[in-house]
């Protein structure tokens, strides 16, 4: 009785050693047959006849425990006993199972016994066109100078497909404008997307541009994914300053107290930021126009700093210039005619010649005896 079982024992003994050995040299022997399926297949789909392939006898399976004894860790396989049937265990994810866009095999070993055979089977898992392309970000954002010459171009996100083959990105498109256009560059690994100015922009006519690039896959039917591109037109100082008329014109009464805003002059820029900042400033004084006017460089507003004397100057033709602060500057030319408005201020003034220093008693009537002479400084009905 105890040499039966003794006996018995050696016989697992040996053959566990003989499974172990041909598992252990398994890995360099080819596979006998090859099935292929789609990912994501429903749990339960079969795949082939394992055992009518191998040529093995479906009745004697079951007894002969014919199994898988290495292959994928999540047991994605299984062999169904009663039928021979090789069929799928588990749901099948290729991008989780192979990354990458090579071919996706699992390579699994099959044992029976009594007596023993090892059986290689290779089951190549193809792609379905299960995932969109998508961009790291849903957003990129980029800065261009206006002067920025045609053909220059900008890098953009590249879009991911977890696809293979024709069902990973193939194309990118770009939203109708007149500006830009997409161009892209291949290589082994990818497809790079480039943002290339056509056009040049101008940002006294659009400061902004909102583009959508679409990535496509090509699939059937083909899926796609979205980034919203958001560019700035940066500004640089390519406008002058302008004046809001190339004449002004102001009335100004003599005498006027000093400090007094005789007129504003105004001018404008298109640019931005320290490119539109404006100062004005005199151009050319004579002296009397030096000692009664003043501005300010800011606002533009001509004041009164001395004394307005319409007997002295009648009207004032002042040249002003608005300058931006640009780099360098731009600048622009405007004149201010100012008409002093005459006020009763002087006294006339009397002068009386004589012609003899007596007068004859029988002088007659009508007889010029001296000449008068009345003055005034001032004009009109003053």
């Amino acid at each position: 009785m105890e040499a039966g079982e003794q006996k018995r024992r050696l016989e697992y003994c040996w053959i566990a050693l003989c499974i172990s050995f041909l598992l252990g040299i398994g890995q360099q022997v080819s596979a006998q047959i090859r099935y292929s399926i789609p990912e994501e297949v429903k749990e339960g789909t079969a795949l082939g006849s394992i055992a009518k392939d191998l040529g093995l006898e479906v009745s004697s399976l079951m007894d002969r425990q014919f199994r898988i004894v290495s292959g994928s860790k999540e047991e994605l396989f299984q062999i169904n006993q009663e039928n021979g049937v090789l069929y799928v265990h588990k749901k099948i994810d290729r991008e989780s199972l192979c990354a990458g866009s090579g071919v996706c095999m699992v390579n699994l070993k099959t044992v029976i016994e009594n007596p023993l055979e090892i059986h290689y089977v290779e089951v190549e898992i193809s792609d379905i066109n299960d995932h969109s392309p998508s961009f790291p970000e849903k957003e990129q954002r980029l800065r261009i100078y206006e002067n920025t010459l045609p053909g220059a171009d900008y890098q953009l996100q590249a879009a991911r497909d977890p696809d293979s083959g024709s069902n990973s990105v193939r194309s990118y498109k770009l939203s109708p404008n007149d500006h830009f256009e997409i161009r892209v560059r291949e290589s082994d690994e990818d497809r790079k997307p480039f943002l290339v100015l056509k056009k040049a922009v101008d940002r006294e006519i659009a400061t902004t541009y909102k583009l959508l690039l679409t990535a496509v896959d090509g699939g059937n039917p083909p899926r796609s994914g979205n980034l919203n591109i958001n560019i700035t037109v940066l500004d640089i100082n390519d406008n002058r300053p302008v004046f809001s008329r190339e004449t002004y014109s102001a009335t100004l009464q003599e005498n006027s107290v000093i400090g007094t805003v005789v007129i504003r002059v105004n001018a404008a820029d298109i640019d931005e930021g320290s490119n539109s900042d404006i100062e004005y400033s005199f151009g050319t004084l004579n002296s009397k126009q030096h000692d009664v006017f003043e501005l300010d460089q800011v606002t533009g507003e001509i004041r009164i700093k001395g004394e307005v004397d319409f007997e002295d100057t009648e009207v004032y033709e002042l040249d002003i210039q608005a300058s931006d602060k640009g780099h360098p500057p731009m600048s622009a030319n405007c004149r201010v005619v100012i008409k002093i408005i005459d006020m009763n201020d002087n006294r006339p003034d009397i002068e009386i010649t004589s012609l003899s220093k007596s007068i004859p008693e029988d002088s007659k009537p009508g007889t010029v005896i001296s000449l008068i002479s009345v003055t005034d400084k001032d004009a009109g009905i003053n």
